[in-house]
C-alpha cells in the first residue's frame, strides 16, 4: 500500500505492508521540486520520481487524499495538476487508486474526521511504532492515507469509493 499526499513543492509518500490492523513501514520520504524551477520540469520531476518509487516498491494499491480547494485557488489548481502527474504514473504501473478525503483520513486514523494536524502525526508516529515523527508533515500525511486505506479497504467505505454496492 503506498499513500500520497499530493503537492507540487512536496509530495509526501509512505508505502505500508499491512496485516489486519498492524502494519510494517517500507519507506517513506517526500519528493520535493526546488521553488524557481520553471513549473513543466517539477511536473516532469514528480512524475519520473513517482514512476521510479512505484516501479521500486510495486504496491498493491495507491491511496491518495482528495484535492479540495480553500481560499488559494491558483496553488489548488498546481497541485491538481502535480496530482495528475501522480495518477498517471499509478495509471501506467496498473496500481489501482484509491481516493479519500481529509476527514476520511482522519477518521480513519484518529476515530475523529475532525482531529488537528499534531494529533493525526501522532496517531500515526504511534500506529507505525516509529521513533519518531515523519517529517516533513506532508510524509506524515502520505502514511495517513496508506494507513486509511488499509483500515478500510473491504469495508463499506471501499466498495462507496468503488461505486460498489452497499450490502
Amino acid at each position: 500500500m503506498l499513500g500520497i499526499d499530493p503537492g507540487y513543492a512536496i509530495v509526501g509518500y509512505g508505502c505500508l505492508d499491512s496485516a489486519g490492523s498492524r502494519f510494517r513501514v517500507v519507506a517513506y520520504d517526500a519528493i520535493t521540486t526546488p521553488a524557481h524551477t520553471d513549473f513543466g520540469d517539477r511536473l516532469t520531476h514528480i512524475y519520473d520520481e513517482m514512476a521510479r518509487i512505484l516501479d521500486r516498491y510495486k504496491p498493491d494499491a495507491m491511496s491518495v487524499e482528495k484535492l479540495y480547494f480553500t481560499n488559494n485557488v491558483t496553488t489548488g489548481i498546481a497541485v491538481a495538476q502535480a496530482r495528475g502527474c501522480i495518477l498517471l504514473a499509478a495509471n501506467q504501473a496498473g496500481v489501482p487508486v484509491y481516493e479519500y478525503t481529509p476527514p476520511q483520513i482522519k477518521q480513519a486514523v484518529t476515530g475523529y474526521g475532525g482531529a488537528e494536524k499534531r494529533q493525526m502525526i501522532a496517531m500515526t508516529t504511534r500506529l507505525l511504532n516509529l521513533a519518531e515523527p515523519p517529517q516533513p508533515d506532508d510524509v506524515a500525511d502520505a502514511l495517513a492515507a496508506a494507513i486509511c486505506h488499509a483500515n478500510t479497504a473491504g469495508s463499506l467505505l471501499d466498495r462507496l469509493n468503488k461505486g460498489g454496492q452497499a450490502l
